[in-house]
Formats: C-alpha cells, sequence, structure tokens
C-alpha cells in the first residue's frame, strides 16, 4: 500500500516562498510519476504540477513561471518549491502518484492529509 505524507505547509506573506515535501513509501518510486494538486476552499481540487519519472515536468498556467517541482529518487520525496506566492495560492496542497491517461494526468492513490498553505498579510 503507498503511502503519501506531505508537509512544509505554512502561512507565509505576498511574495514570500515555501518548499513543500512529499514523501511516498510503498512504491517503486522511480519509476512513478508524480503530481501536486491543491483544493481551496469551496473549490475543486485541480493540478499544479507534475513530473514524470525522466524529470518532465508540466505546469498549471497559473503557477508556471513561479512554481518548480522537482524529485529526488534517493529520498522517495518529491518536491514543490512556490515562489511568489499570491492569496489566490492559499489551499491544502496534496502529492499523488499519476498517470498520463490519453494526454490528462490522473491520480492513482488514496488522498492524503494535505498540507496547508495560506498566503496573508
Amino acid at each position: 500500500q503507498v503511502q503519501l505524507v506531505e508537509s512544509g505547509g505554512g502561512l507565509v506573506q505576498p511574495g514570500g516562498s515555501l518548499r513543500l515535501s512529499c514523501a511516498a513509501s510503498g512504491s517503486i518510486f522511480s519509476i512513478d510519476s508524480m503530481g501536486w494538486y491543491r483544493q481551496a476552499p469551496g473549490k475543486q481540487r485541480e493540478l499544479v504540477a507534475a513530473i514524470t519519472s525522466g524529470g518532465s515536468r508540466d505546469y498549471a498556467d497559473s503557477v508556471r513561471g513561479r512554481f518548480t517541482i522537482s524529485r529526488d529518487n534517493a529520498k522517495n520525496t518529491v518536491y514543490l518549491q512556490m515562489n511568489s506566492l499570491k492569496p489566490e495560492d492559499t489551499a491544502v496542497y496534496y502529492c499523488n502518484r499519476v498517470a498520463d491517461v490519453r494526454g490528462t494526468w490522473r491520480t492513482l492513490e488514496v488522498w492524503g492529509q494535505g498540507t496547508l498553505v495560506t498566503v496573508s498579510s
């Protein structure tokens, strides 16, 4: 059974930065594609960024140029570096194993607890 544990959230001022981490266990992490998602209050969960086993990256338009997804296969961990944060980035952030199904990223695991990011002055 795959376990995903997100961490690194917190309160940050607009324009600030945070780095989120997601530790995965129970799968062959190095061959997995991984994604970061977020869910803001009253909104649907949305994909923020994805990274393949080969390191190819995909970003939502709303975060491209500000967020960077990366991975460390030796640590079974995927990261999300978030810069120039805006109040609209406030959400609970989740990671998941993903697969590209006919051009759309699909999640493969049960959601973890997520980590809350609040951008506010």
